[in-house]
């Protein structure tokens, strides 16, 4: 990672500030509220990924014409580029994993009303890879990531 691209505007504004309609602060904020959430419910094993499952948000925010008019920022493929920087730090395979795919379930379901099946199918077969017990982890932490949206 350059830099150059932490020092970029669109970086602190959506950092700090604002994301986009779906979150009321900016990726700092709403990662405290994230691990917030994950501590209430006791949910331990999950606090790497609560800390950084947005890392890439910043570095990657950047602006579509409609998001100009409203001040808001896209971060199009945030969890893959959150595990890359992430995959070769010493964290567990677990909190690793929980990074990747933390936007699996909210991606199938918007793929699928998008009527986009073939990335749909490319979701689902890295989900029904994963455990029943993983499935479970990802559905209570995207519970917690949507109150901390709030």
């Amino acid at each position: 990672m350059r830099l150059s691209r932490i020092f970029r505007m669109v970086f602190l504004k959506s950092f700090l500030y604002k994301q986009n309609k779906w979150h009321a602060h900016g990726v700092f904020l709403h990662t405290m509220y994230v691990v917030y959430y994950v501590l209430k419910n006791k949910e331990y094993k999950m606090l790497g990924a609560a800390f950084l499952h947005d890392i890439a948000k910043p570095i990657i925010a950047y602006q579509k014409n409609s998001d100009k008019v409203t001040g808001e920022y896209s971060f199009t493929n945030h969890e893959e580029i959150s595990y890359q920087i992430v995959k070769n730090w010493p964290l567990s395979s677990y909190t690793k994993k929980l990074i990747r795919y933390h936007y699996l379930l909210r991606g199938m379901s918007n793929s699928k009303k998008r009527n986009q099946i073939g990335k749909y199918h490319r979701m689902k077969r890295s989900y029904d890879s994963l455990s029943d017990s993983f499935r479970d982890d990802l559905k209570r932490f995207l519970k917690y990531d949507d109150l901390a949206k709030k």
